[in-house]
């Protein structure tokens, strides 16, 4: 069984858990047999990357990560940038984590031009990590959401729709691709 971990990768807010909740029901609509699972980083107790012992939280945030077979990050854009808690949450983990793993991205911010955040940092970093990025990301603007954080934009529901297909194709893809590399890098 294929094990999808969406990331709600940020401490504050709902929009971005919202639409994690959506592409969830638009990817089981399309393959039922998913164990799709929420990971919620305000649901953690997270320390920085500076050489600690790892607190229990860290050590199963990154067992998560690595037990996961693709990825749905959903990311507010806060400052023109990803939040600090996501990238510190990158750094966790081993550069073969997420290698020839499916990778969508939905990402929610307050200006249409913070879409760029998107190409600019989440994708070098997923492509550092050799993930298999699906080319088409969903971002959002807070003017797409009702008072209760529903997705009321029906362009928003179709692009959605899409990533989830485009995904669950990257996701049967990669069922019969070998995650071990030919080199050491």
């Amino acid at each position: 069984m294929m094990k999808i971990l969406l990331v709600d990768g940020t401490m504050f807010g709902l929009k971005t858990g919202a639409i994690l909740k959506q592409v969830a029901q638009y990817i089981q609509e399309l393959n039922a047999s998913y164990d799709i699972e929420l990971m919620c980083f305000k649901d953690y107790q997270h320390q920085i990357v500076d050489g600690s012992p790892l607190n229990e939280d860290m050590k199963k945030m990154i067992q998560q990560f690595e037990e996961a077979d693709a990825y749905i990050i959903a990311t507010p854009i806060f400052q023109a940038s990803i939040p600090g808690v996501l990238k510190n949450a990158f750094d966790f983990l081993h550069p073969k984590t997420m290698r020839y793993k499916p990778v969508s991205i939905v990402a929610n911010g307050g200006t249409y031009q913070h879409h760029l955040v998107v190409e600019n940092q989440l994708k070098p970093i997923l492509d550092y990590f050799r993930a298999l990025v699906t080319p088409n990301y969903v971002y959002t603007h807070t003017s797409h959401f009702d008072d209760n954080n529903n997705i009321v934009d029906e362009d928003v529901h179709q692009r959605l729709r899409e990533l989830a297909r485009v995904f669950e194709q990257y996701c049967e893809m990669s069922k019969t691709l070998p995650k071990e590399t030919l080199d050491q890098h």
